[in-house]
């Protein structure tokens, strides 16, 4: 049955049509601390389908990309009371249209532009170490994904918007969204006070990468851009990221002159971030070390999050046997921002300054279809509440993919 499945997609992809089925399920227990000791199962089923306008239209440059989402399962956070989510795939039951989008690429590759229903974290603010980790932050940092009303256009709410990315050199990409403010799915208890612009998300990055073969043996494909290019991994990244909402939010402490909370005109922040091969086998070419860097700020007048930190490492190719697991350990830690201590201190309820998540995972690639991920995170002051204890949670995530 495999092979006749395999048969049919390579026969669609031919003819331009690549159609991709992934399941991922997570089995959640947390053991100690908290707000008290529990288990939960989460899942997410996607359905994703690209489609290549060269083979499908004789339209070289075009591509098109659908993806539906239907997420199910509770939520392992409701037991942890943390703030930043042991698990990246979690969020309220759902079924929706998450990406529909068309893109353009330029026929010498140094451009791209892409425009519809698109998930700003499949480019920006995305590093290839970081991504093993299921505790959310280490896909987005808290400061940006839990900015804005409802949050910026990523999991599991995309908005509407374009992204231009321009390739100036073989190592660097410069990208620019312009965003919907607001999700197209939010939820009512996301509506916004009154009174409040929504406004635009506007995100800029540029990025500074070492690519095997960049020195020049590539010949024109060295400038491919875009989702769905295709390019090899990087050995190295270096990104400088920043963000603006033009919109008007309430402050989170501030009231004016009648009680009311003091509104914002706009909200920024900004973000660097460092991947790095520290060590590569010479005998075995697969075998990496790589170590990574986040740091980003935000707008600490309206959102919780003030900054956020994390660092981590990643090993992969060291047993002969399973060269394709990946092990890894990292650290996240979310401050709370000066206003949202400030309405916590009026409100009498006690705060420490940060969250802190300790993270070790292990990635076991079964087979080309089948992945399996023990995960051990330890939780300190979840929530920023000294009430709370430190948490220690063990998942096991896999993923299948036809």
């Amino acid at each position: 049955m495999s092979d006749e499945i395999d048969d049919q997609k390579a026969h669609l992809a031919r003819e331009g049509i690549t159609p991709v089925l992934m399941y991922d399920g997570t089995a959640a227990a947390n053991t100690s601390g908290g707000i008290r000791t529990g288990t939960a199962y989460l899942d997410n089923l996607r359905l994703q389908l690209a489609l290549d306008g060269n083979r499908l239209l004789r339209a070289p440059g075009w591509t098109a990309f659908f993806q539906v989402l239907s997420i199910h399962g509770s939520q392992p956070s409701n037991f942890v009371g943390d703030a930043q989510g042991v698990n990246s795939y979690a969020a309220k039951p759902a079924l929706r249209f998450y990406e529909a989008w068309g893109q353009y690429s330029s026929r010498s590759g140094r451009w791209s532009f892409l425009a519809g229903r698109y998930d700003l974290n499949s480019e920006f603010y995305r590093l290839a170490s970081s991504g093993i980790f299921l505790n959310s932050s280490f896909g987005m940092g808290p400061e940006f994904s839990q900015s804005g009303i409802g949050g910026p256009s990523i999991f599991p709410d995309t908005s509407f918007g374009a992204r231009v990315t321009f390739k100036p050199d073989s190592g660097i990409l410069i990208r620019t969204a312009i965003m919907d403010g607001v999700p197209a799915n939010r939820t009512d208890g996301q509506m916004r006070f009154p009174g409040q612009k929504e406004g635009l998300l506007i995100v800029s990055e540029i990025a500074f990468l070492t690519r095997p073969g960049s020195d020049g043996s590539q010949g024109i494909s060295k400038y491919r851009v875009g989702r769905g290019a295709n390019f090899p991994a990087y050995d190295d990244k270096f990104a400088i990221g920043a963000w603006h909402y033009t919109g008007t939010f309430r402050d989170l402490s501030r009231v004016d002159n009648n009680g009311r909370p003091l509104q914002l005109e706009g909200s920024s922040g900004a973000y660097v971030l460092i991947d790095r091969t520290l060590f590569r086998s010479s005998a075995n070419p697969r075998a990496r070390l790589s170590g990574f860097l986040q740091y980003g700020v935000g707008d600490g007048r309206i959102n919780r999050f003030g900054s956020y930190a994390a660092a981590g490492l990643t090993a992969s190719g060291f047993m002969a046997s399973r060269p394709d697991d990946t092990f890894g350990i990292a650290l996240a830690s979310a401050r709370d921002g000066s206003h949202y201590i400030d309405s916590m201190d009026m409100q009498a309820i006690p705060t420490t300054n940060a969250e802190t998540s300790i993270e070790a995972t292990y990635l076991i690639q079964v087979n080309p279809r089948m992945a399996i991920q023990p995960d051990i995170q330890y939780v300190i002051h979840p929530g920023t509440s000294p009430a709370r204890a430190n948490a220690t949670v063990v998942q096991v995530h896999f993923q299948w993919m036809l």
